[in-house]
């Protein structure tokens, strides 16, 4: 008897796949059959820092114009029912679709600073929501910022966080560190519960006949795998808290590949938005039928199996690779 079922930052799953953040995880609707066509856990459709930040201003300036705006009226602010839009909306999301669905549900806020929205976390926890996922990126494109004070920024959004909170952090991160693997190490060490590699944010194009800003390609490709399970087999076995695998994983062998480098779980949304709830089940499908033919009936007898901490020589782990596949490269029609 194959079991597909897996352990993420504290949380029990039924198998690896956790629908990522995105419009596919908006309502309790479209969750609760995302749970019906197989889904372990759901990362609801992120809410931005900046939302959170804005309504809290409009209430405290709402207070203040009628004079109610003294110390004591700060933290009874913090269980008004005067909030409105996306942040009262969140929380009755997260409630709602615990009553109906039984797989984790997973709460996700984009940020990227620590300053005035981390109490928010704590009203998450209340509302029902299993873990946190916090989907942090700062583009390290100012100039007058070094790499050190980027990511001081990081360590100040998780131990806020973290101040707020008992439920599960989960912390979703970008390649965009200039030592990457020490990075990772260093947040693992935070108090987090899980890391996902990598969150995958807007890229912009350029329209050659209009000349215009548009938008690269939104939907992640099955070719776009490759970072991630390159830094998921690097740092499997080496961080401090659980890894979970993000961005072309759009079948059961690229889902094999991640469990195979080290990851605990998947988190997937574009291959849905190609083919649509039920590929989570032709997914799954593919897994058993290789776990079989293996003779694998648990994830655990083979997760890790090709990791870097795995191999006999793992410092040239990656050159050996490399000379394999560019020596036996040969030019089309040579």
């Amino acid at each position: 008897m194959i079991n597909l079922s897996t352990g993420f930052a504290g949380l029990e799953l039924k198998n690896p796949i956790i629908i990522g953040s995105s419009g596919l995880t908006n309502t309790t609707k479209d969750i609760r059959k995302l749970e019906e066509n197989g889904a372990s856990a759901v990362v609801l459709k992120s809410l931005f820092e900046e939302e959170i930040i804005r309504e809290m201003q409009a209430t405290y300036s709402s207070m203040s114009s009628e004079g109610f705006i003294y110390p004591e009226t700060l933290e009874f602010y913090e269980h008004a029912d005067t909030q409105e839009e996306s942040t009262i909306r969140y929380l009755d999301l997260i409630a709602g679709t615990k009553k109906e669905v039984t797989i984790p549900v997973i709460a996700s806020i984009n940020c990227l600073t620590a300053s005035q929205w981390t109490y928010f976390p704590r009203h998450v926890e209340e509302a029902g929501a299993d873990a946190i996922e916090l989907n942090i990126f700062i583009l390290p494109s100012d100039l007058e910022r070094t790499a050190q004070e980027n990511e001081k920024v990081y360590h100040e959004i998780i131990r806020e966080v973290l101040k707020n909170v008992k439920i599960p952090v989960i912390v979703k991160l970008s390649f965009y560190f200039s030592n990457l693997a020490s990075f990772l190490q260093e947040i693992s060490k935070t108090g987090i519960k899980g890391m996902v590699l990598f969150n995958r944010f807007y890229n912009p194009d350029f329209d050659l006949n209009t000349l215009d800003i548009t938008s690269g390609a939104v939907l992640s490709s099955p070719s776009d795998l490759f970072l991630s399970l390159r830094w998921i087999a690097i740092m499997a076995e080496r961080v401090a808290c659980d890894l979970a695998a993000s961005t072309g994983v759009h079948d059961g062998n690229a889902l094999i590949k991640q469990l195979l480098a080290g990851a605990r779980a998947v988190e997937i949304a574009s291959a849905l938005y190609k083919h649509g709830d039920a590929h989570i089940g032709k997914m799954l499908h593919e897994v058993e039928a290789w776990m079989k033919a293996k003779g694998y009936t648990t994830i655990d007898e083979f997760r890790g199996k090709l990791s870097q901490a795995s191999s006999s020589h793992p410092a040239a782990y990656e050159r050996v690779q490399f000379m394999k596949y560019f020596r036996g490269y040969q030019k089309e029609n040579s």
